[in-house]
């Protein structure tokens, strides 16, 4: 198996290349501030600002972080997830009100929207300091950070379209909007939203439908780690077993033991052409 050694930054088009890079700049996000601006440079990206914002009690969350580089070519914004155990129980409950969406365009989950309102602006004006030269645009997440990063996208896209994004990656984000949204995605983002989800990650399957749902794009990465871009439903749900099943001392664990980015980024690789 090859494994490149850095980024292409002349990228334009979707790829297990290009999706294994975005796996690792939105582990990248979860690294202290020194990591992140050392991995950059050794990518390629000479440029690149932090954007971190701490909330104060009742907010579910403690803070939200991401960060913007760039180079020549491209550009990512990288946001940070949070791990299950943190958001399970605030993703389940349905008792919040939603938000209005980008543009205000449909409805998105109340904690999604404060946790992006937070960074959004920042991260805006560096993917506008930094696109100089016409580079690509690209926003990737993993958990939370997914969420915010599809919606960072929509929101550039609808309300600063000169920023919009070439491709959003996720990797085991939540559902984030309602349908009305999701609809605008999925004609917006045909072949620009990539949504990975790991065999039975619980993340993907909160907050519960129907209040909140996914976009159709879906990449779908199986019990044995191979990446499917469809699968029929009742080949999915054996699919779904034989994960859950894997481990005869703890089958109730692998919801959980699905999400961690490091699978992800494993089953990114194992799928390197």
């Amino acid at each position: 198996m090859f494994v490149p050694s850095t980024i292409d930054h002349a990228a334009r088009k979707h790829s297990p290349r290009l999706a294994y890079w975005m796996v690792q700049a939105a582990d990248l996000a979860y690294k202290d501030e020194a990591t992140v601006e050392a991995e950059a440079r050794g990518w390629g990206f000479d440029r690149v600002r932090h954007h971190h914002t701490r909330f104060t009690p009742p907010f579910p969350l403690a803070d939200t972080q991401a960060y913007t580089m760039a180079s020549d070519k491209m550009i990512i914004a990288g946001f940070r997830g949070t791990e299950p155990a943190q958001i399970r129980d605030w993703l389940s409950d349905t008792t919040t009100p939603p938000s209005p969406g980008p543009a205000r365009t449909g409805y998105i989950h109340y904690g999604f929207g404060q946790a992006l309102d937070s960074v959004f602006p920042a991260v805006r004006d560096a993917l506008a300091d930094f696109r100089d030269n016409e580079q690509s645009v690209w926003c990737t997440g993993h958990s939370l950070g997914g969420a915010l990063a599809m919606l960072a996208g929509c929101r550039m896209y609808l309300e600063e379209p000169r920023l919009q994004a070439d491709g959003i990656y996720t990797y085991g984000q939540p559902r984030t909007c309602d349908r009305l949204l999701a609809a605008s995605c999925n004609k917006t983002f045909k072949d620009r939203l990539h949504r990975y989800v790991n065999n039975n990650d619980i993340v993907p399957q909160l907050p519960p439908e129907p209040a909140y749902t996914h976009v159709e794009t879906l990449h779908y990465i199986d019990a044995g780690g191979r990446v499917r871009s469809s699968m029929p439903l009742t080949d999915a749900l054996t699919d779904r077993l034989k994960g859950a099943t894997a481990d005869p001392f703890a089958p109730a664990s692998d919801a959980l033991r699905d999400h961690p980015v490091k699978n992800y980024v494993a089953a990114m690789e194992k799928n390197l052409a």
